[in-house]
């Protein structure tokens, strides 16, 4: 079960980074994280998507500031390149080739 565990998580993290890539300013709320990864197919809780914030951010994927109840994480150069499939970062799913246009 934990390597599931470690599947879901490490696929988490790239569907939080892939949003971030696509949001204005590359910048998102936890809430509005939480809420993409639920129509994505993710049932993340608040506390684990903030749990993958601060991870995140510990790796130099995302910058986060604390905003109230929310954290507010911006993708970095380096978040952007893991979300492209330019980099590898252990903890963090390989994205998948896109087919078709």
């Amino acid at each position: 079960m934990a390597d599931f565990t470690d599947f879901l998580r490490a696929d988490r993290r790239l569907v939080m980074l892939r949003t971030l890539a696509e949001m204005p300013g590359y910048a998102a709320n936890s809430s509005i994280l939480a809420g993409a990864l639920d129509k994505l197919g993710h049932a993340a809780t608040r506390d684990a998507v903030k749990a993958d914030l601060r991870w995140l951010a510990e790796v130099g994927l995302v910058t986060i500031e604390e905003a109230g109840s929310v954290l507010v994480a911006t993708l970095s150069d380096r978040g952007q390149d893991v979300a492209e499939g330019k980099a590898r970062v252990d903890g963090v799913a390989k994205p998948r080739a896109r087919h078709g246009s």
